[in-house]
């Protein structure tokens, strides 16, 4: 089963497909959607939909896990950040995929067992359960790497699949 992992943001969104059989957990894809800060942002947001939406289409996931939003000390961000997770949220929904969210802190976890573990830390882990040469680049595509392992090794995902 193909699940979409996405680490929401207005400039950059992250996204990462893997396959989970058994216990197996495979990369298939990630990457980035890109918009220009120069664009209103309601054209940003369609972007990053179609953007999604077109990935849902080609590879058919059968769950999407986002990344839930944290405290941001600059306000202005955070709420274009989840202005940016609702489009993505819709493009989600258009295809009646079930839908799992996590914090930074439960991902963590899930990939280290340690819930302060740090980007490097993060990324190494995504590299090593993926059985990657590198670490996947950029950040944000490692990140949501990292959300969609977080998924495939969750009681979630159990219970969708049943």
């Amino acid at each position: 089963m193909i699940i979409l992992g996405i680490d929401p943001g207005t400039a950059i969104t992250g996204f990462g497909l893997v396959e989970k059989t058994g216990s197996k957990i495979k990369y298939i894809k990630c990457g980035c959607v890109t918009t220009c800060a120069g664009l209103p942002l309601a054209e940003r947001i369609k972007c990053i939909y179609d953007d999604i939406l077109a990935l849902i289409k080609e590879y058919q996931p059968v769950a999407a896990a986002v990344e839930e939003l944290f405290f941001f000390k600059n306000v202005k961000t955070a709420i274009t950040v989840a202005q940016a997770r609702g489009g993505i949220l819709l493009a989600i929904q258009q295809f009646g995929l079930p839908l799992a969210e996590y914090t930074p802190l439960q991902i963590k976890q899930s990939l280290t067992g340690y819930g302060r573990a740090d980007k490097l830390q993060i990324q190494q882990m995504v590299k090593r359960i993926l059985r990657l040469n590198k670490i996947p680049q950029p950040d944000d595509a490692a990140d949501a790497l990292a959300v969609a392992i977080c998924h495939a090794n969750s009681e979630k995902l159990n219970s969708i699949c049943k």
